[in-house]
């Protein structure tokens, strides 16, 4: 795992937007797996900065979403497909179409999650999967004690996550319990995977993911064992790293040296 410390949360998305980029423009027909949450902001908003002021375009990608809440609709404000709508789809030129998420209102949710696996092979595997990190450790909704070889499901989420989602809704009483998530199995099978966390309150979470045990307590650790993940995190979020010097090092010989980002 590369991992890139950087001074703040405006470079976190100038970096990450730059891996983007580099996919899109690789392939007339990238695949991208796309994450929601609070994570990813200001990623969105510079890459629909670049479509605006620079071209950049999204027009031949296919979009697969980490996860959707069950029991919210496609047009419920809060759910993940009004979100990434309303903060990527509608700034850039990525066709509506072509954006795939689990249907949080299917009445056979494990059908349908094997539906969403199957979308995915069939569009060649995603080339690139962005995620942010719960402060628990999780990546899409495989809370601590998922199976490392886990499949897109329904899920349960752990009350730390219900609390840390409930800022999104109007009273907790209205947070979904249940989600459907990609597996961290299906994360896996992404050629790249490009993690981007911010603020002190990510620290712990990033420590475990880099460097404790590979384990179920800690569900993003199993990113250790992917061949090609980059972890760009800001000065808060790397806060507990132990070996932060040694990222800042091979970060600055990578740059002298003029290898690319996922070499």
């Amino acid at each position: 795992m590369d991992v890139v410390i950087l001074e703040n949360a405006e470079a976190v998305a100038r970096v990450a937007a730059d891996h983007i980029e580099q996919v899109l423009g690789a392939s007339a027909h990238p695949v991208l797996g796309l994450a929601t949450g609070s994570s990813p902001l200001g990623l969105y908003g510079e890459l629909a900065r670049r479509h605006r002021d620079f071209g950049l375009s999204f027009a031949g990608a296919d979009v697969f979403m980490l996860d959707e809440y069950v029991g919210l609709g496609a047009d419920h404000e809060q759910s993940y497909h009004h979100f990434i709508h309303e903060n990527l789809v509608s700034q850039v030129d990525l066709d509506p179409a072509r954006v795939h998420l689990p249907d949080g209102l299917a009445t056979d949710l494990a059908a349908e999650c094997a539906s969403f696996d199957a979308s995915i092979r069939d569009a060649g595997g995603v080339d690139c999967q962005l995620l942010g990190i719960g402060s628990n450790g999780h990546i899409a909704f495989n809370e601590p004690g998922s199976s490392l070889a886990s499949r897109t499901r329904p899920v349960w989420l752990t009350p730390s996550t219900i609390r840390d989602n409930a800022r999104f809704f109007s009273s907790r009483s209205e947070v979904p319990v249940r989600a459907l998530s990609q597996g961290l199995g299906t994360i896996m099978e992404a050629r790249r995977v490009l993690l981007i966390a911010t603020g002190a309150k990510k620290a712990d979470a990033v420590a475990q993911m880099v460097e404790g045990p590979v384990s179920a307590r800690c569900p993003a650790s199993v990113l250790q064992l992917h061949p090609h993940t980059v972890a760009v995190v800001d000065e808060d979020a790397a806060a507990k790293l132990e070996l932060s010097d040694f990222y800042r090092y091979s970060r600055r010989m990578q740059l002298q040296d003029g290898a690319p980002a996922w070499s």
